[in-house]
This record gives structure tokens, sequence and C-alpha cells, in this order.
């Protein structure tokens, strides 16, 4: 089942794994991804320390993979045994870019060394894949970079090149000349490094998250304005500074993606070496502020490194479609998130989705009797402070479609606000099952407690009345020790006395002779 049938059934923001109705390509990480139409295209990347050079496409409606095979200029005619392998080198690190009916390559490490970076392209309408030429100030050769385009430019910053050393630079490739410029920047940079993210806003402010050394990862977040100067604003030259940012903490990593939506930039796992980074975040750009927008287990595909986000539009609704990673285990699995609807202006009488909901069937039932020439009842029309009042009598012109699908929309969020008050709902119903365990368990605790206390007590008096006994045992064993010695000494006296007396008589024999 593809996006556009399943989105209606899902809660915002939440990452699910799409079925696959085809064998899935080679698992991989530090590819580089597009969505085109209803196309998400795969090229290159790494796996098991080999550099892949296929294109990999799967269809967001069948969801089904296949390989597009490329073509170069020279046998642009022939179709057979033309792989993509034969055309475009194996890469990793690199980034990639939709322009116009092309997809642009920018960098990346390859075993076919260059000095400068080489752009390469592939035609979606030929599948004819080859190097544009450049010229001007080609910047080095290197991978782990950020590209981002700003209007008819792409903005280079970062990475690492050939001989591992980390940069900081920024270039600006013009692809209307294509034509290299290295860019001059004042106040502070970034630290040098790689596997960074990077995004635009208001096609004028660069921002730059994230990202390591071959030591440090992480955290801050800088930002280059790219205001050209002129006669209004003289004083900005390419200007970096780090602002401070408000919100979620967010902690540091590298190897995760982003891209902008909007207003928002959402980024999309990464790691430190030891743990992958299992949150998806957003930055809110226009206020300089983090949240943690959802959270997957430990372990997921999602808390990878090197993997790739991208957006897409279904039926009006917007969509993360993120794909490939490494987190001890290569991935190519494809994941979408349905992102919550944004830019609706709502009146200050909408304190809740339900009183919204209220307020849209009101004005959409107003229009349809206005439309059929029907009297509706005035105490339910309210005026921009939300009084009841009689409107004038003028013509009014209402857009019926609009406010159907203002209708819509705000039905969607209340039946979002009831699903979430459900869940609400059974989290409290859950948290008071807890606590009337943990309350009786408490109380048998308590119960116990009380009952060991009274022991104690008893064990103590015990104690206590065998202490005194001891005591008194000791003082009568000295008494028997005393008697005995007493005793001893009166049989020593008697035995002395009878040897005395045995002496003295003579014996036996001296009474017989005495009495002849």
């Amino acid at each position: 089942m593809d996006i556009s049938n399943r989105h209606s059934e899902l809660s915002y923001e939440e990452w699910m794994a799409l079925p696959v109705s085809s064998s899935r390509p080679s698992a991989r990480y530090k590819h580089a991804a597009a969505v085109v139409g209803e196309k998400l295209y795969i090229v290159g990347g790494s796996r098991n320390g080999r550099y892949l050079s296929d294109v990999q496409v799967f269809d967001l409606r069948s969801c089904a993979w296949s390989n597009l095979k490329l073509k170069t200029e020279l046998n642009a005619e022939k179709t057979e045994d033309s792989g993509s392998q034969e055309v475009l080198p194996p890469m990793s690190d690199h980034s990639m870019i939709k322009w116009g009916n092309k997809l642009l390559i920018v960098g990346g490490h390859s075993k076919k060394s260059s000095v400068g970076m080489i752009v390469w392209y592939i035609d979606l309408e030929t599948n004819v894949c080859g190097v544009m030429e450049t010229s001007g100030k080609v910047p080095a050769a290197r991978g782990g970079h950020s590209v981002t385009l700003v209007g008819s430019r792409l903005v280079i910053f970062g990475g690492e090149d050939r001989s591992r050393k980390l940069l900081n630079d920024v270039h600006v490739l013009d692809l209307e000349t294509m034509t290299w410029d290295t860019v001059e920047t004042t106040q502070t940079p970034p630290a040098p490094r790689y596997d960074h993210t990077a995004a635009v806003h208001a096609e004028r402010y660069l921002l730059v998250f994230g990202g390591c050394s071959h030591s440090i990862f992480f955290s801050d977040l800088h930002v280059l304005d790219l205001q050209t100067p002129d006669e209004v604003s003289p004083f900005l030259q390419n200007e970096w500074s780090q602002p401070e940012v408000q919100g979620d903490l967010v902690t540091a990593r590298a190897g995760h993606t982003g891209i902008a939506v909007d207003d928002d930039w959402f980024i999309v796992g990464g790691g430190d070496n030891r743990n992958g980074c299992p949150e998806t975040i957003v930055l809110d750009m226009s206020k300089l502020a983090w949240k943690v927008l959802t959270n997957v287990k430990e372990r997921d595909p999602l808390a990878s490194e090197g993997l790739s986000v991208s957006t897409a539009v279904f039926d009006g609704v917007k969509h993360l479609i993120a794909f490939g990673g490494y987190n001890g285990k290569y991935n190519n699995e494809v994941f979408f998130l349905q992102l919550r609807p944004r830019g609706i202006s709502l009146p200050k009488i909408f304190k809740s989705p339900a009183a919204a909901a209220a307020a849209a069937s009101v004005t959409a039932a107003y229009a349809l009797a206005k439309s059929e020439k029907l009297e509706f009842p005035q105490s339910l029309i309210l005026n921009s402070n939300g009084n009841g009042s009689n409107l004038s009598e003028q013509e009014v012109t209402v857009d019926i479609d609009a406010i159907k699908e203002e209708r819509r929309v705000l039905e969607l969020y209340l039946a979002e606000a009831r699903d979430e008050n459900s869940r609400l709902r059974e989290k409290v119903d859950e948290v008071n099952s807890t606590h009337g365990e943990l309350s009786k368990e408490l109380q048998s605790v308590q119960g116990q407690l009380v009952t060991e206390r009274s022991r104690c007590f008893k064990l103590e008096a015990q104690i206590a009345e065998l202490q005194k006994m001891l005591e008194s045992l000791q003082t009568i064993e000295n008494e028997v020790k005393i008697h005995r010695r007493q005793k001893s000494a009166l049989e020593q006296e008697m035995e002395q006395a009878t040897a005395v007396e045995r002496q003295s008589s003579g014996g036996v024999w001296r009474w017989i002779a005495g009495s002849q």
C-alpha cells in the first residue's frame, strides 16, 4: 500500500516502515538521495568499506525498487550493456540535489582521485550521466561536506579532503553559469568539520549544525548571512554568527541527515561512535528553537549514521522519506513520517480544536445558506470579536471550496485532538492504576515496618534481659570459683589432719604391743 493510501490512517509525526513489493537494493550508508515526483532516487554509498556506484529508484506509489541503467553521452542511443557501474564511479559521502530535469551529484570520496571537486549529472529524461563542465575557483575535492541550494547557487561548506584534512571554507557554484567562486567570510567561522548538515532560511541565512572533527562531536549551530553588500545594507559581508538557541536540549552528533520544510528544519539520526541518536528533532528556523519531534527505539535504523532523508507530497500532505544508514548493521528499509499541516491562520475565537470545528461548521452552513438564498439564523453568526451580531446586508462572496477544505482540516484537528485525549486518558488511567498498586504496596510495606518495629522492640527487651542474666551468671560463676577454692583448701586441710593423726597413734601394732 502506497503512502497516499496510508497517510489518512496514521497519526502525524510518527515514523512508519513502508512495505516493499520487490527485492531491496544493497543495504548502505553515506549515499545520496532525492525525491523527484513520486520516486526516490538513491545514488552510491558505502558498505563494508566498499564504494557503490548503482542508482536505485523506489516508486512511492507501488513501493517497488528498480535499478536505473545509466548511459553516457557517447552511447546515449544504446540501451544494452550500459549499467550504472560503467558510467558513474563508485562514491561515498557525496551530496545530491535536483536542478531542473537533472540530479546533480557534488563531490564525495571515490577511488578515482581528483584535485578539484567534480559535479556529476544524471538527466532523468534520457538517463544520460556525465560530468558538468565548470570553471572559476574550483574547490578542493572532498567528502562529508554540505551542499545547499540557495536560489540558483549551490553553497558548499566544510568536509574532509583526500588527505583527511578538515575544512571550514565556503564555496559557491552558480548553476546558471556553472562558475565556482570562493566566499570570503567575516567573524568566527565554525570549527573545521565533516558529516554535518546545512540548510537555508529565507533564501539568505545558511545554517550549519553538528558534525565532527577527528576527535570531537559537535552540537553547535552556526549561521552565515549570505546577503551581498549593497547600497541599502553595505555592512553585511557574509558574516558568521553563533546565535543562542531555545527549546529542547540537543546532543552532539555527526552523520545525521536534515531536510528543510518551510520554516522547519528536520534532523534525523546521527551518532557519536558510541550511541545513535534515536530522536528526530526539528528547528524552527524563524525562532531558532529546537524541539524533539519523536523518538524511536535504540538500534532502530532511524538512529543510524549516514542515512538520508527527503521530502514528498501526497494529496497535499507533506512527508519525510528516510532510507539506509549504519548502526552496527547496514540498513535498506524505507521509512516515512507524515508532517502536521502548518500555515493555517485561525481566528482568535478558535480556542480549541472542538471550537474551531464548530465554528467551521457554522461558517460553512452560513455560506451554503447564502449561496442558496436561504435564511440563516443571525444568532449563529460571529463577528471578529466572537460576539453574536447582525451582519450588514452587503453582498458576501464566499469561497465554498475553501471553507469546506478549512472545515476538513479543522475536523482533522478535532479528530487528532480526540485521539490525543484518548491516549492521554489511557495514560492517566495507567498512571492511576500504577498509583493505586503502589499505594497498596506502600501500605503493605508500612504494615510490615510496623510489625518489624514491634518485633525489634521485643528483641531489644529480650536482649536486655539476656544481658542481665549474663551479668548474674558472671556473679554466680565468680562465687562458684570462690567456693571451689574454699573446698579445695578444706580438702587439703583434712588430708593433712588425717596424716598427723596416724603418725601420733603408732598404728594398730603399737597398741597391741603396749597391751602385753
